[in-house]
């Protein structure tokens, strides 16, 4: 036996040899960012190689008490303050309310003598949570309503907020924070951001009263924001889990729950300890598409069955042009003007995409917008798609 044919005959035993030249302090940097970058792709890999994370979330994220809800306040003030961009004379209502401010304070001064543009009639909206007590600090939005300009700087004056039976609940009053502005240069030229004519006051109602609440009793009807047969049957036999023959469906989003002995005279505990109790939704799989912006959102999971897609471009562009025809001097001919039209037409070759057997609507996306396809291309392929029956979601346009 030759020393080439002495080798070992387990080849997993095998350590390789070491080397004796010492490495270059240059190289290290390089060797570390390799191995950082290996690191990274088998981080990845791991990332890609879990399963996926559980759907499952709690009742008070897609359930609430049914009578548990905000109310919507609005109010009518004036802001004072403002440099000169309030209402103009066209405006009388703006002037009208001045002057009655003004006669509650002591101070008569008719409206038609008024010429005040630093005040701007505005419209204030703000949300009342439930069970807010009085004290409770509210955000508000305020809004012109006349011709003001720009309410930069502006100072909301006390104003009541009413709820739609005409009660008064809340009070605002406070700077108004705008997220526009206005800048005006010479010869007309002006430069908006925004809108200016819209602000908010944070923190700027105070809660006088508090809202009427549902009161639990012996039975809590909860109510799913989103309406759906099987997350209403989960989520009563999530709580008979929990609590054996507790609930019961009423219809698709509303689910009836007696209070057990354990938690009788103790409402509030029973529906917290409801809250946090976990089951997995369900929904109908939809796409939605904005036309304006050339949004599309669409779930991951959606199924496209076996279909052909050919879809291509045509355009025609028709220019006319005019020649000037110059006849030579002293001749007895005329000018005359002659129009030279040129249309051209180009016609793009449809592309081809073969996508995989139970291929998905993120599949077909990210294979149209692989070879140039645009967001506009997309919709019309997935409105085809729907009208071919390859497509079982739902597509609504907003």
């Amino acid at each position: 036996m030759t020393k080439s044919d002495r080798r070992p005959t387990d080849q997993r035993i095998r350590r390789p040899a070491r080397s004796t030249t010492k490495e270059s302090p240059m190289h290290r940097p390089q060797a570390q960012m390799t191995a950082a970058r290996l690191a990274g792709a088998l981080l990845a890999l791991m990332l890609l190689l879990l399963p996926p994370a559980d759907a499952a979330v709690r009742v008070k994220e897609i359930a609430s008490l049914e009578g548990v809800r905000d109310n919507q306040l609005i109010g009518y003030g004036l802001v004072v303050g403002l440099n000169g961009t309030g209402d103009k004379r066209q405006t009388f209502f703006s002037a009208q309310t001045l002057a009655n401010l003004l006669d509650r304070m002591g101070v008569q001064v008719p409206p038609q003598a008024m010429l005040v543009r630093n005040t701007a009639a505005v419209l204030v909206t703000a949300n009342l949570p439930p069970f807010a007590q009085p004290g409770t600090r509210l955000d508000v939005t305020v809004a012109a309503v006349g011709d003001a300009t720009n309410l930069q700087g502006g100072l909301l004056l006390l104003t009541p907020l009413k709820a739609s039976s005409g009660d008064v609940y809340a009070v605002a009053q406070g700077p108004v924070l705008t997220a526009g502005f206005v800048a005006r240069g010479g010869a007309g030229n002006t430069a908006t951001l925004n809108h200016p004519t819209t602000g908010r006051v944070p923190g700027g109602a105070i809660v006088e009263r508090a809202p009427p609440s549902a009161v639990p009793g012996d039975r809590l009807r909860l109510q799913l924001r989103q309406a759906d047969f099987t997350t209403a049957s989960r989520l009563a036999e999530t709580i008979n889990r929990r609590f054996t023959g507790a609930a019961r469906c009423e219809n698709a989003a509303l689910v009836e729950v007696a209070i057990p002995p354990d938690f009788a005279g103790r409402p509030i505990e029973f529906m917290a300890a409801i809250e946090t109790l976990t089951l997995e939704t369900d929904a109908v799989q939809k796409i939605v598409i904005n036309e304006r912006t050339g949004t599309i959102t669409a779930g991951r999971d959606i199924r496209i069955r076996p279909v052909a897609i050919l879809h291509g471009a045509l355009s025609i562009e028709i220019r006319t042009t005019f020649d000037v025809s110059q006849p030579a001097p002293l001749s007895a001919g005329q000018t005359a003007v002659t129009p030279d039209v040129q249309v051209g037409v180009r016609e793009e070759q449809a592309k081809h995409i073969q996508l995989r057997p139970e291929a998905t609507v993120d599949d077909l996306a990210r294979a149209l917008t692989a070879i140039g396809a645009t967001a506009r291309d997309i919709i019309a392929i997935l409105q085809n798609l729907k009208a071919a029956g390859a497509l079982d979601a739902a597509i609504e346009v907003i």
